[in-house]
């Protein structure tokens, strides 16, 4: 029986090179080797894993964490093109029998305008896949787990990826896009940016703790507010450091005090729980900076984004973690470092960085 030998990995157009750079590099660290393929901006890459691996393996041996720049992936079967429009459910069924036994059908497309105009289309295929599916006892019936979920990666009506990932290793979200309604009273959209990071980073069952009301925050390069706002709902207090003024709302809620100084440049009175930074700034002196309050002990949590460079973006991005990590290290501190390519990110990582646990 066939095995599925490529690996299908979703990403941000414009970012498959650095979604090609990273699989390949992990990939080859869990001694799986391979090569990757890509069309610029089409949202997508695929990896071809070479014998005697096979691409189930790999995704149940690497860390799908660990990717920053992979959205979602599976291992897939051999790519359906050239299907007939007159019967499409008999091949990729014939293909479905040859996967491991699934909990669940899930349809996905790039994110892309071609992509999403696939989306209608993808949601009535599936809707006449998944009854026959359940019918050959490949997809188990509502209600039922398995540990491997079913994935139909929609290019055209004529060309089709089946395929299958882990459900404890890969994103629970279609297409690994996690769907955000922008607040109204928000003071501006980048703060679904950082609403984005904490379903990523933190378990919603961990909120509680995690974000609890009164505690205190620093939001550095916090004009005009979009991250303030989201550790206001939070009910913590904040401190807000930016040259640029505040939301007016924001400040008469009286939970916010703002200092115009340079974020580069402030330090805290006393530790604080939480600091956030989403500045405009080259990525080496974030890092810096971020090294400055790990190593100092101002905050026990941060989340800050790495503005990324044109060119070498994936090369940037491993400097700064590592440097990051190897400073800590130094320091003699456990931490927890995690760094993700997010929905709401565009020409930037975001990162959340937990020291004092590992």
């Amino acid at each position: 029986m066939q095995e599925p030998n490529t690996l299908l990995l979703l990403c941000r157009g414009g970012f498959e090179g650095e979604c090609a750079s990273e699989i390949s590099a992990y990939a080859a660290q869990e001694g799986f080797y391979g090569y990757p393929t890509l069309e610029r901006n089409s949202g997508f890459v695929v990896f071809h894993v070479q014998p005697p691996a096979n691409a189930c393996e790999l995704v149940e041996t690497l860390r799908f964490r660990r990717l920053v720049y992979a959205r979602q992936w599976f291992a897939c079967m051999p790519q359906l093109e050239g299907l007939d429009s007159k019967d499409r459910l008999t091949p990729v069924s014939e293909q479905a029998a040859a996967l491991p036994e699934c909990a669940e059908l899930v349809i996905e497309t790039a994110d892309t305008t071609e992509g999403r105009e696939l989306q209608g289309f993808g949601r009535k295929f599936a809707s006449a896949l998944a009854p026959r599916l359940r019918q050959a006892g490949v997809l188990l019936k509502r209600g039922q787990k398995a540990a491997w979920r079913m994935h139909l990666f929609v290019i055209s009506g004529t060309s089709m990826w089946l395929g299958v990932a882990p459900v404890r290793n890969s994103s629970p979200e279609p297409g690994g896009i996690i769907r955000l309604k922008f607040p109204a009273s928000a003071p501006s959209r980048s703060t679904l940016k950082l609403e984005e990071a904490w379903h990523w980073f933190i378990p919603r069952k961990y909120w509680d703790s995690a974000l609890a009301p009164g505690m205190r925050a620093v939001d550095l390069g916090a004009a005009p507010g979009g991250w303030t706002w989201q550790l206001v709902q939070r009910g913590m207090f904040v401190t807000a450091i930016d040259n640029g003024p505040m939301n007016t709302d924001l400040m008469e809620t009286g939970q916010v005090e703002h200092l115009r100084e340079d974020a580069f440049i402030y330090q805290p009175p006393k530790p604080v729980d939480w600091m956030v930074c989403d500045v405009v700034e080259k990525p080496a002196r974030t890092t810096a900076m971020v090294i400055e309050w790990a190593v100092n002990g101002w905050a026990r949590d941060m989340i800050f984004n790495l503005k990324l460079p044109m060119k070498q973006r994936f090369a940037e991005t491993q400097s700064c973690l590592e440097r990051i990590e190897r400073a800590l290290g130094d320091a003699g501190l456990e931490w927890k470092l995690q760094a993700k390519h997010l929905y709401h990110d565009r020409e930037e990582i975001t990162c959340w960085l937990s020291v004092g646990s590992r």
